[in-house]
């Protein structure tokens, strides 16, 4: 996990630094792939699994509107072709929901690719970064959607428990704000047992 820490902690000061130069600091973009670190000979095998969703940062999110977000689970489960389905389990209401996409591993260009958008009309793309992680305790993930060429851009904290971790809250803090956003784009998930059972 120190090297992990140490990898980010280099790719979060050049981050840092541009976004010093940047003459605009009130308009938030979204940072371009090339920016976003990537975890290093990503071991497949050892990611897989259920993550709790811990915090997810981004444009659309806002602490003191979202203050009702339930902790939820994203689990990856490694298929013999070298996918993931991916199922996600969350509260909508007083129901749970889980549904489970196909996510495709090209460790070519360091990301994971989500296959069958069925359900999405139009021009749809979904990319997925892990941007680090240690496989037993965390991992800080970037989402990228591209709907008919609109972005939607999130940064999620994942943890093997669902517990938050001081330090990794601070590390994810200190990730999502070189990525241009503030703590008011930052949304820490509310423990839930419901529908998320161990």
């Amino acid at each position: 996990m120190a090297l992990s820490l140490l990898w980010l902690g280099f790719a979060l000061l050049g981050a840092l630094q541009t976004q010093a130069q940047d003459s605009t600091p009130n308009l938030i973009l979204a940072p371009p792939l090339l920016s976003v670190p990537v975890e290093p000979d990503f071991k497949k095998e050892e990611f897989q699994g259920k993550w709790y969703v811990i915090a997810v940062a981004g444009d659309q999110f806002h602490k003191e509107r979202d203050t009702e977000l339930k902790r939820y689970t994203n689990t990856y489960d490694l298929n013999k072709d070298n996918t993931y389905d991916f199922t996600s389990t969350l509260v909508r209401g007083r129901n749970c929901s889980e549904w489970t996409k196909v996510i495709i591993i090209n460790l070519h260009v360091d990301q994971l690719n989500l296959g069958d958008t069925e359900y999405h009309s139009g021009n749809v793309s979904y990319i997925t970064r892990v941007v680090t992680t240690d496989y037993n305790r965390f991992a800080i993930m970037f989402f990228k959607k591209v709907d008919n060429n609109e972005e939607d851009i999130k940064v999620k904290l994942y943890g093997r428990t669902k517990e938050l971790i001081p330090e990794l809250k601070e590390l994810f803090i200190r990730f999502t704000k070189s990525k241009g956003y503030t703590e008011n784009n930052i949304v820490f998930s509310n423990p839930n047992d419901a529908c998320i059972y161990d």
